[in-house]
């Protein structure tokens, strides 16, 4: 016998409970988060947008998509609409064209 040796009893309940939390957080997607969209037109000019809200807005994130014909630029990752929209009343002040959007996969 080791006398650094360990023995750990644990709950059946464990695992299920700990598969079942995989299996929840395995089901959370982008789609279950509201964005910002700030921007949606030509490459050059969603590049200049991004750098200048990632210049205001250092702490918020912000993704270019691109979507044929155009890119989008998306900020912020919201769980929840009415956070989402404080932060739209917020952004408006300086990009009066954002809307909120809930991304589908």
């Amino acid at each position: 016998m080791n006398l650094f040796s360990q023995s750990i009893e644990q709950d059946v309940n464990i695992e299920s409970l700990l598969t079942e939390k995989r299996k929840i957080n395995m089901g959370i997607s982008i789609n279950e988060l509201y964005k910002i969209q700030i921007f949606n037109g030509k490459k050059n000019e969603s590049m200049k947008v991004f750098n200048d809200f990632k210049a205001s807005y250092k702490n918020v994130d912000a993704t270019i998509v691109y979507n044929n014909p155009t890119f989008k630029v998306w900020v912020g990752s919201y769980k929840t609409r009415i956070e989402a929209e404080y932060s739209l009343l917020q952004i408006k002040k300086k990009y009066p064209l954002a809307l909120l959007i809930k991304p589908e996969n």
